[in-house]
């Protein structure tokens, strides 16, 4: 059977997270009832990765396969017809057989959105939150967190990680604006909530509610309870997810 993958994004305010499951509504549920309908066969996709309820998507991939071969750029708009306003798919690309959404990601990408006035057009979409911390802190703090590897101080608790370690190739904030900051960070992979706890815990930095070297000392700890708290899921974003053999 061909192997197709979907590119697409989402808003996910409206959703229990990407993974399918029992009495609560999923964009993966939703994306497999659109396909199925207008491919007319039974569509299991599987993901480059979960997101969480409410964190929303710039580019996610997933792989199905399907009986046949199928008239890309019709069916792109067959399912988008289908698809509710929140979720958009960008293209198929036909892939061979063995190939995986989830586990040939060599790269994948988050961002943090946040803004300190009110703003209904970014209700949902970015953290309000108070403009009292110190920037140049907290990217020294990124920086820092780029000569390690072990995140399991970031990790939720009985998250059933086979291994803690992860590789960032990017940890960084930017002041978008006077009145917004987005946080950067890639890695060849991500541990279950660690995003959040990271960013909640560069947040106690520069409040100075900690120290640099308090931030070495989490590291080093691997104590989940030693890090600070998850900001909201509602500025969280999976941003990109690298393949070696996809542009």
């Amino acid at each position: 059977m061909p192997r197709y993958f979907v590119e697409l994004s989402y808003k996910g305010t409206n959703y229990s997270g990407w993974q399918v499951q029992p009495n609560a509504l999923t964009v993966q549920e939703v994306l497999n009832a659109a396909l199925s309908q207008v491919l007319r066969q039974d569509i299991a996709t599987t993901g480059s990765g979960r997101t969480d309820a409410g964190v929303h998507a710039l580019q996610q991939f997933a792989h199905f396969d399907v009986a046949g071969e199928f008239p890309e750029e019709k069916t792109l708009a067959g399912v988008n017809a289908l698809l509710p306003f929140d979720i958009a798919l960008r293209r198929f690309i036909k892939v061979h057989d063995e190939a995986h959404a989830r586990f040939d990601a060599v790269l994948r990408s988050y961002q943090y959105h946040m803004h300190f006035t009110k703003d209904p057009f970014l209700q949902g979409l970015s953290w309000k939150s108070r403009k009292d911390f110190d920037l140049e802190r907290m990217n020294s703090g990124a920086e820092l967190m780029q000569q390690h590897t072990d995140f399991a101080s970031f990790c939720k608790s009985h998250a059933g990680s086979k291994t803690t370690l992860c590789r960032l190739s990017e940890a960084r904030w930017e002041e978008v604006s006077p009145g917004r900051v987005i946080f950067h960070i890639s890695a060849d992979r991500f541990l279950r909530n660690m995003v959040r706890a990271i960013v909640g815990t560069l947040l106690d930095l520069g409040r100075q509610k900690i120290s640099l070297d308090d931030l070495q000392q989490i590291l080093e700890k691997g104590n989940r309870a030693a890090a600070g708290e998850s900001v909201p899921a509602e500025g969280l974003y999976l941003a990109r997810v690298a393949y070696a053999y996809i542009n």
